[in-house]
């Protein structure tokens, strides 16, 4: 293909057609959209200077040169990630769309807790993972990509997704049961109600909390309903009173019912992600880190 005008808005259109996938891959494997937007952007640059003649399919290519940045990318985000002041949490994706092709999307394969749990894997196994369980690219493929056998990339992958399941929630989770609950701990939190958390939150749930050292947020996760209980109803009368201005609405946070609380000028300062069991929270993970929250604008929120 000649490198001529022509070629050039070929080779655009090929790559925004693909961008959309290729920033899911991205954001899946390492949890954070800024990091992200980096890898698209030298992914755009290699695929600019590639010969592209010789390219049979660009999907395959791409994904390929995507999850290898990601990968190389991995191995330094964990050395900052061991330093970062508390917990570290993956950026949440805060959203307003309800058609049934955009959760299904979405839905449990970018839920917060997933990405936290693919946080304690190695980049190795995160990879084999997400390319395999979530995106269905073959093992063939994805060892070309990761510079291993096939079957030693069927093993890592086998291996990531017995931790997932080891930390996974028990059972699959009725979407309205799940909405019932994180309103139930809405009207609870906000009225600082102690008996409507107690009756909400599983006895062993923990709440995690990521601030960055930017903002106040607990440095280590917070066990079982009663503490969390009284720790949310001390927030709540604090910062959530009567002529605060703050408010808290519910809206899609990773594909499922979750929290924001926004100033009164509407500027989100909090995400709440939350995972539900037998009608119980089993465990909370609450964004309030300010460089988490810059994609994050206001939304139209779920009734």
């Amino acid at each position: 293909m000649r490198d001529d005008g022509s070629a050039a808005v070929f080779s655009v259109g090929v790559f925004e057609a693909q961008r959309r996938y290729l920033g899911s891959v991205a954001y899946r494997l390492l949890g954070s959209f800024s990091d992200a937007e980096d890898v698209l952007q030298e992914a755009w640059l290699r695929w600019h200077a590639a010969d592209r003649a010789a390219v049979a399919d660009p999907r395959a290519y791409l994904t390929s040169v995507v999850t290898r940045l990601c990968y190389d990318l991995l191995g330094s985000a964990r050395v900052r990630r061991e330093s970062y002041f508390g917990e570290w949490l993956p950026e949440p994706l805060v959203d307003d769309e309800h058609s049934p092709d955009r959760q299904a999307e979405l839905g449990e394969s970018v839920s917060l807790a997933l990405l936290a749990v693919l946080e304690q894997l190695t980049p190795a196994e995160r990879a084999a993972f997400v390319l395999h369980d979530v995106f269905a690219v073959g093992f063939d493929e994805i060892a070309g990509t990761l510079e291993r056998s096939p079957e030693a990339t069927r093993q890592l992958a086998s291996r990531a997704r017995r931790r997932v399941r080891e930390k996974a929630r028990r059972g699959p989770v009725d979407p309205a049961e799940h909405r019932q609950a994180v309103h139930a701990f809405a009207a609870a939190s906000s009225g600082g109600d102690l008996q409507g958390l107690l009756a909400v939150l599983d006895p062993d749930v923990v709440w995690h909390s990521d601030g960055g050292g930017i903002v106040t947020a607990g440095a280590r996760p917070v066990l079982g309903a009663d503490k969390v209980a009284r720790m949310v109803a001390g927030l709540a009368a604090k910062w959530i009173g009567p002529g605060s201005g703050v408010t808290t609405s519910v809206a899609l946070v990773n594909g499922e019912p979750g929290l924001l609380w926004s100033d009164p000028e509407g500027r989100v300062g909090g995400v709440l992600a939350f995972t539900v069991s037998g009608g119980r929270i089993t465990e909370v993970y609450v964004v309030v880190n300010p460089e988490k929250l810059t994609h994050v604008t206001r939304v139209t929120v779920t009734p």
